[in-house]
């Protein structure tokens, strides 16, 4: 079966350009091992980016408007089209042809409380544990082996294999006589709608209040969210993440691989660099890395924008931050080293 990528643009109302004959593909790959049968895309620019437009022999290639005109077709075979945001277009592209959800069913082996509301349209796997008293949303797509106590999830979520929401989370006070006693929990966890949380990741309940996770935010493999953390919506979490509780994150925020955050608040359309320890608050449109972490915003020499993976639009709250000043609502300590 083939896939004419002109009629899915047309369809989703994406803006191009298209350069050489009109033709359709069967299969997906990267730009190195793109063959003519093969859609694949570029986001880089310059010489870079002429550089691997040129050499790959994939059947249609989507490019950054900035291309035209640098790059032509390689011959009669093959198709450029130029858009706003070629990775975004991608996406939509391979979700049209690869999008192959789980049949809605409760696996026979899964446990779920008599007390648990689960929506219609949920998948849910072998040995998954619903505890009392929690709420799945509609078209949620739970795997196997996950446990869920005291946990609201919205509609349309998936949460990976081995995900452990709503245990208690790390929280002890000493006695008279030195030795630790626990810290009682009893709040829960509220995740928003098209969330998802990836294999492994651990989300604990709150004590005093929620634990919560914002509509539309992305969480990776193998995240710690510690009790009592808000992440706002739109977020990216990395693998490896590790989030203290109490800590505040805003809306549109990035994480880097294995980086830590300390009980503090992050503004909206922070970048968090791969391996920095956060033990300060960042205000808003920053970019902090390094341990401890402190801003890097303007010795960043890169496209900002593309630090956030190519997700924003011309004029989208995600750009205006990067580039005002900053203006977080929230109290925050300077950094000083």
């Amino acid at each position: 079966m083939g896939y004419n990528c002109k009629s899915i643009l047309d369809k989703l109302e994406i803006s191009y350009i298209s350069e050489g004959p009109e033709r359709e593909v069967k299969a997906i790959s990267s730009i190195n091992e793109a063959r003519e049968s093969d859609l694949t895309m570029c986001y880089y620019e310059k010489e870079k980016g002429v550089s691997m437009i040129s050499q790959s022999s994939a059947g249609i290639i989507l490019c950054t408007k900035s291309m035209q005109g640098r790059v032509q077709p390689k011959d009669a075979r093959q198709q450029l089209f130029f858009l706003d945001n070629p990775r975004y277009a991608f996406v939509k592209i391979m979700t049209q042809m690869y999008n192959k959800k789980n049949t809605a069913g409760i696996s026979a082996r899964s446990v779920i409380s008599e007390t648990a509301k689960i929506g219609s349209g949920c998948y849910i796997g072998d040995y998954t544990v619903i505890g009392d008293d929690c709420i799945i949303g509609d078209n949620t797509m739970i795997g196997t082996r996950v446990s869920l106590q005291n946990c609201h999830s919205g509609n349309n979520s998936i949460i990976q294999s081995g995900v452990t929401i709503g245990e208690d989370g790390f929280s002890f006070e000493r006695n008279a006589d030195g030795e630790l006693e626990r810290f009682p929990h009893i709040r829960g966890v509220k995740i928003g709608d098209n969330v998802e949380i990836g294999a492994n990741t651990n989300i604990a309940r709150g004590s005093l209040c929620d634990t919560i996770i914002g509509n539309g935010t992305k969480i990776a493999d193998m995240v710690h969210i510690g009790h009592n953390t808000l992440i706002g919506k739109h977020c990216q979490i990395a693998a490896g993440t590790a989030i203290g509780g109490s800590t505040k994150i805003g809306d549109m925020c990035w994480t880097g691989l294995n980086s830590t955050l300390r009980k503090v608040h992050v503004g909206n359309n922070v970048i968090v660099g791969c391996g920095a320890v956060v033990i300060c608050d960042v205000p808003d449109g920053d970019i902090v890395a390094g341990v401890p972490a402190k801003s890097i915003k303007d010795k960043v020499t890169t496209n900002k924008l593309f630090l956030m993976a190519g997700q924003t639009t011309k004029g989208s709250n995600l750009e205006l931050g990067l580039e005002r000043k900053s203006s977080c609502s929230i109290p925050y300590r300077t950094h000083k080293f």
